[in-house]
């Protein structure tokens, strides 16, 4: 072989060699609730996937643990451009992914997963490069929506009892004059039979935090859906829930 030949040929074969040397990076992946703290380990954590968007190929999936942050840090002290808002006890998941060229990440991200019925999914995309950690605040996902936890006791009068527990994302709490004031909250609970709504009423504030209460008017007997919708007044936060229930014969 000639020397330019030969010189030409380990030019092309020198990425190659270099591209096998895959580097351990660490990248930390936090998801935040829309206008509230980081959903950590009393909510079940978030269940995070992070593929190569390229190939599809699995690099890491695991679980965002730890509390919910430092609520003055977070909620009250103004934020400077730059610093941190998530400390060593935040949530979050630190996963290791051995890449050897700069990779477009896709995270996906579902939960909160210990609520299942309010649970979403976000996605997001991000360059990571070999030996160039992702850490501090990391990767943040936010999370828009509101948990409620629905619970429905027909009335031997035919009527609807309805209570339900509604919270942010992170489960922080509502209640007259906190953060998240429960002033700028509506939850309405709606029967229906099939697509029409054959009942409706709204929740209120029932007490305790995060707690609403209300009652259906009586219904003829039968199975129904039972719908809540609950909406905040500031931010887009919404959520909705669904579940079948029966209204008996009255005695």
């Amino acid at each position: 072989m000639k020397p330019l030949a030969f010189a030409a040929a380990l030019a092309l074969l020198a990425p190659l060699a270099l591209g096998a040397q895959a580097e351990p990076t660490r990248v930390m992946v936090r998801a935040r609730s829309l206008d509230a703290k980081f959903i950590g380990t009393a909510m079940g954590g978030v269940q995070v996937t992070l593929t190569d968007a390229r190939t599809g190929a699995v690099l890491a999936k695991g679980l965002t643990q730890g509390g919910t942050g430092d609520t003055d840090a977070i909620m009250r002290t103004p934020h400077a451009r730059g610093a941190p808002l998530a400390d060593a006890k935040t949530a979050g998941y630190e996963a290791v992914i051995d890449i050897a060229r700069p990779t477009l990440v896709r995270a996906e991200a579902l939960g909160p997963a210990g609520k299942p019925a309010s649970a979403i999914t976000v996605s997001s995309s991000l360059w990571v490069l070999p030996g160039r950690d992702v850490s501090g605040d990391g990767w943040t996902l936010t999370f828009p929506g509101l948990v409620i936890e629905p619970v429905a006791t027909p009335a031997e009068d035919g009527t609807l009892k309805v209570a339900a527990k509604v919270t942010l994302m992170c489960g922080c709490p509502i209640e007259p004059g906190g953060l998240w004031d429960a002033a700028n909250y509506a939850v309405e609970a709606s029967l229906l039979a099939g697509d029409r709504v054959v009942a409706q009423a709204p929740l209120a504030y029932a007490g305790q935090a995060s707690q609403f209460a209300g009652a259906l008017p009586k219904t003829a007997p039968g199975r129904y859906t039972l719908r809540l919708v609950a909406t905040d007044a500031k931010t887009p936060n919404a959520g909705v829930v669904e579940q079948a229930v029966e209204i008996p014969a009255a005695r």
